[in-house]
């Protein structure tokens, strides 16, 4: 790695390195949102790929692909596949969430409407499955078919689990796993398998996109109280729109019979006064909810680079092991 690479953050150390690759699957992803009959949705879903984004994992199917010795062609359709199945959950959150931003622009759900969002979402993960069939491979179908069921059983664990104050630390691992590490595994996986590795470094893989997911959210579930806005969070929006997070959980459950009574009112009920986010953060800290979250990232970060260990020696994998560390060097 030269100088230049060592400066770069990882995913754009892994962009750089992949250039041209992710040049193609940006190019593929272009011509596969294409519609002669409805212009609204390239509208839509250029909307959405314009504002950016670390594309984090469509890097991670080329990466591990680079890795591992392939030299096909098939892994620019998987990235893309990835992506396409990314950027369709997004579309459908923003309608559930009733969301008004998206990477600091207006959702498409804003600027056309719930219907548009939803059949637009729709179609992209129909493009996606076309994508996966191309490649010919049943196992890399079956992978990607059962993480894009497991996203949207996540999501539906979601909420009904939302404002809940019984949900457990194991209710919100599973919503985690789901909704954003089932989508990061496959990534990884498809790569592998693509490649064809054994099975045991295959799981290997799937071992490091599961807990680099977990990793990812628990660390934006903890930057919503114990962030900066330099960092891209408001402090408090979680609490402000009542979401049941792993900090939250943490602090009522080791809570007396009045704190509950305060997290019932406030997420249970949405009924939110002057005062009570400092109130909520004081709770937090009393209860080490803050640090105990903090140290779960931490925990899942290094599992991830564990599971890196059985993997070939390449320059990717530590850029990867990277990756985990970066996820959660904004806690540090």
């Amino acid at each position: 790695m030269n100088k230049v690479e060592q400066t770069l953050k990882p995913h754009d150390a892994l962009a750089r390195m992949l250039g041209d690759e992710m040049g193609a699957v940006t190019a593929l992803i272009a011509e596969r949102m294409a519609s002669r009959h409805a212009p609204r949705i390239p509208e839509i879903t250029a909307h959405l790929v314009d504002a950016g984004g670390k594309r984090i994992r469509p890097l991670l199917t080329l990466a591990v692909a680079r890795m591992c010795g392939y030299s096909g062609t098939d892994h620019i359709r998987l990235a893309a596949t990835v992506e396409f199945i990314h950027t369709a959950t997004l579309l459908h959150d923003d309608v559930v969430d009733e969301s008004g931003k998206r990477r600091g622009r207006p959702t498409a759900n804003l600027l056309w409407d719930n219907k548009s969002s939803i059949l637009v979402g729709d179609y992209l993960f129909s493009r996606a499955f076309q994508l996966m069939v191309e490649v010919g491979s049943l196992r890399i179908l079956d992978i990607l078919a059962n993480a894009s069921a497991t996203i949207a059983e996540g999501e539906v664990l979601q909420l009904t689990a939302a404002q809940d104050l019984s949900t457990t630390e194991e209710i919100y691992l599973q919503i985690v796993r789901g909704k954003t590490a089932a989508l990061f595994s496959a990534a990884t996986e498809v790569g592998g398998v693509l490649a064809g590795l054994g099975d045991d470094a295959v799981r290997a893989l799937h071992t490091y996109g599961d807990a680099l997911g977990v990793s990812f959210q628990i660390v934006d579930d903890y930057l919503d109280y114990g962030g900066t806005e330099a960092l891209g969070k408001n402090t408090g929006d979680d609490f402000r729109e009542r979401k049941l997070t792993l900090p939250v959980i943490k602090a009522v459950a080791r809570g007396d019979a009045q704190e509950r009574e305060f997290w019932a009112r406030t997420i249970g009920k949405g009924d939110q006064r002057d005062g009570d986010l400092k109130q909520a953060m004081d709770l937090l800290e009393r209860h080490r909810a803050l640090s105990d979250t903090r140290q779960e990232a931490l925990d899942w970060a290094g599992k991830a680079k564990t599971a890196l260990e059985d993997l070939p020696d390449h320059p990717i994998r530590n850029m990867l092991a990277d990756l985990a560390d970066y996820v959660v060097q904004r806690i540090n």
